[in-house]
């Protein structure tokens, strides 16, 4: 195990306990803004889906049931605008960690190869790299800075964790172009796609990015977010069938099924869009006060126009900022658990309550 365990960097959020007790020494209790996760109620029809198929005694399959794929097409078609999509190009996942995880491994990834990722990101890319034995590589550009004779897997990650920045249609054609010129496989993360604020996030899978054919892109969605389902690790790929076909074949043998009730909340989740604009509504008055606060007392927020995190920044090194909210009750994630190049700056979640959001606002003299 310590074979395994010896390629892992330290799991960062230890290193916050100690501002974590700060925090909640704080009268008025701790506002964690450190992890996104959601804090509002499980819309209750997403609810009656499970309980009414609880009663699911035998093992579920890998590939889900016809009315979740039939969910999973349909809601890829009428949400990323993408055409022609069949089952074959949809695959549940057991939330979307542990693809972004496992996913260099399940590609046969290894020594040699390399799996690359943006220089600011969610820090399991590289976990994964690392699993697999792969090397890790970060850009700023994949065009022009990574070698594609190397590179076998490329991230992208738009909306981005944790600087909530966009890429634009046209950046992400040019790049789709690039990696299937040179055969680089391409999977984007767009867990955040339904959160844009001052932008409108665009899908790989869209006509005007992929040219209508799905050839070497896969797209990660997650139903955490948008449906506040976290707890019930609901998420999926779509995209090349034959990148797709292999890995139900991999994960058939690996027992990695998305449980029976999940299945059917998801198909109710997505067939639902009244509760996701219900959420974007309390999110976006979150944000506000948020960001407000934090500008009037001194912050300066960049990107973040998607997303659910603030990227903010005092100018100062990221672990001083953390410091001083935490002595105002705030718990914040260091940028430099997302990589160097944030070591200056902060991510501020706004999942937490409208009583915790008010807390902290409060506390920053807004």
């Amino acid at each position: 195990m310590s074979a395994v365990t010896d390629r892992l960097p330290t799991f960062p959020w230890d290193k916050l306990e100690p501002y974590k007790a700060t925090a909640a020494a704080h009268p008025d209790g701790i506002v964690d803004l450190s992890v996104g996760t959601p804090v509002d109620p499980v819309p209750a029809l997403i609810q009656q889906a499970l309980v009414a198929a609880a009663d699911s005694p035998g093992y579920p399959t890998v590939w889900g049931t016809v009315r979740l794929r039939d969910a999973l097409t349909g809601w890829v078609e009428r949400r990323l605008g993408a055409r022609g999509v069949a089952h074959t190009n949809v695959l549940p996942v057991v939330g979307s960690k542990e693809l972004v995880a496992w996913l260099p491994t399940q590609l046969g990834l290894g020594a040699g190869d390399q799996v690359a990722y943006p220089r600011l990101a969610y820090p399991t890319y590289e976990v994964g790299a690392r699993l697999a034995r792969a090397e890790p590589v970060a850009y700023d550009d994949p065009v022009a800075d990574l070698d594609p004779t190397r590179v076998k897997l490329l991230w992208l990650n738009s909306p981005s964790n944790p600087t909530g920045r966009v890429l634009a249609k046209d950046e992400l054609t040019r790049i789709v172009a690039w990696a299937r010129e040179h055969g680089v496989l391409v999977f984007s993360d767009e867990c955040y796609l339904e959160l844009g604020w001052e932008a409108e996030p665009v899908s790989v899978l869209h006509p005007d990015v992929c040219g209508g054919t799905f050839e070497g892109l896969v797209a990660v969605h997650s139903l955490s977010k948008r449906s506040n389902l976290a707890g019930y690790r609901a998420a999926f790929l779509a995209g090349d069938a034959n990148v797709l076909g292999d890995l139900l074949e991999i994960r058939k043998h690996g027992g990695m099924m998305t449980p029976a009730p999940v299945q059917a909340a998801t198909v109710a989740a997505l067939g639902d869009d009244t509760h996701v604009a219900e959420q974007r509504e309390r999110y976006a008055a979150r944000r506000a006060a948020l960001r407000g606060a934090l500008e009037a007392h001194g912050f300066r927020i960049e990107h973040s126009e998607a997303s659910l995190y603030l990227w903010a920044t005092r100018d100062e090194p990221c672990w001083d900022t953390v410091a001083y909210l935490a002595e105002l009750g705030v718990l914040v994630a260091p940028g430099d658990f997302y990589g160097p190049a944030g070591g200056r700056f902060v991510r501020m979640a706004f999942t937490a309550t409208d009583e915790r959001v008010a807390a902290a606002v409060k506390r920053l003299g807004g």
